[in-house]
């Protein structure tokens, strides 16, 4: 059966069933992008790997779960690229080097509490092989607080309402304050700040929203409740709601937007533009993450996390954590970079 399933990786991406049986067994020839292509197919068709715990030389090898909480339809999504698909290829190219098996499962946003079946089958079936658990996008905190009690845990995604979890994120305050900084060099001061609604609350979120109101606060600027769209949970709305508060935004006098993500970015500018509003003449955006521009799309400007590197040191992180089970937890914070793009008007 296992022999069948990674015949049908290989035929779906014109590659020898030797070159897949290598990727998962870790072989020095393989590079990481093939791997992580493999890796990616793996989880697209529902193939899971499973080795035996100790090598010929009987050296124990870790095996590691990686659980990624967002749809399938969503991390293979063509229209905007998924920063969880960099972030694995670090973490493949981490167990390539170190020799450690990777167990991949998706956890779908909408169905991940602990009580249910999907949960309860998930860990049954696979939980009994993890040494180690690398969380790629947000979990719900229920979720969060039962894995970190039973294994070592790193999140690609700081969760600081979680004890105990190691975290390998970007520095959110360094990339807003890029923003926020060449904003204000083109004369902008009425920034907004642009979210929308998601299955549940995400810190990324939350950390990039703080972050936006520290440097408004430090640059003296008041803010106002309407500048800060869909970010407590009491007031959030559907997409185009979000929209027609965007544009009442810009006719009450906001210059700039500051979006918590890219794909948030993208829409704001087509929803602001089907309202009669241009980008950047009438009001700049700016996005984060710095994901491939989609097509027929201004480049917007953005803050380029090194996602790769996240993954790659996450990685790193639980490999050792996972050697010495009660160290103290460590929260990495990578370095971004800005993109300027063509979404921000310097002529003001």
């Amino acid at each position: 059966m296992k022999q069948v399933k990674q015949q049908e990786i290989a035929k779906k991406l014109n590659l020898s069933r030797a070159t897949v049986s290598r990727c998962f067994t870790n072989h020095p020839g393989i590079n990481p992008e093939t791997r992580a292509l493999v890796f990616e197919t793996a989880i697209e068709i529902g193939y899971h790997h499973l080795s035996n715990r100790t090598s010929k030389n009987k050296i124990e090898q870790k095996t590691f779960g990686v659980l990624i909480c967002t749809s399938e339809e969503e991390y293979y999504r063509t229209d905007y690229e998924n920063s969880g698909k960099s972030i694995f290829k670090g973490i493949s190219e981490l167990s390539q080097i170190k020799k450690i098996q990777l167990s991949i499962h998706f956890l779908d946003p909408s169905n991940t509490l602990i009580s249910s079946k999907n949960f309860k089958d998930l860990i049954n079936t696979y939980g009994k092989l993890w040494d180690g658990i690398l969380m790629i996008h947000p979990l719900p905190k229920e979720i969060v607080d039962y894995l970190v009690l039973r294994y070592p845990c790193v999140s690609t995604v700081e969760q600081r309402s979680s004890i105990n979890l190691n975290c390998v994120d970007v520095d959110h305050y360094q990339g807003i304050n890029y923003l926020i900084n060449y904003l204000y060099g083109y004369g902008h001061e009425r920034i907004a700040f642009y979210s929308i609604e998601y299955k549940f609350l995400q810190s990324w979120v939350l950390r990039r929203a703080g972050a936006y109101f520290e440097k408004m606060t430090k640059l003296g600027f008041k803010i106002k409740e309407t500048d800060m769209i869909n970010v407590h949970p009491n007031s959030m709305g559907s997409l185009e709601e979000s929209f027609d508060q965007a544009a009442k935004a810009v006719k009450d006098g906001v210059s700039a937007f500051v979006c918590a993500a890219d794909h948030q970015a993208y829409e704001l500018v087509k929803g602001l533009q089907k309202r009669g509003i241009r980008v950047p003449e009438d009001v700049s955006v700016c996005g984060f993450d710095g994901v491939e521009t989609p097509d027929n799309a201004l480049q917007i400007c953005t803050v380029k996390i090194p996602n790769y590197d996240i993954g790659y040191f996450a990685a790193e992180r639980l490999f050792e954590h996972s050697k010495k089970r009660f160290s103290s937890t460590h929260h990495t914070l990578l370095g971004c970079s800005i993109i300027k793009g063509d979404t921000v008007n310097i002529n003001r």
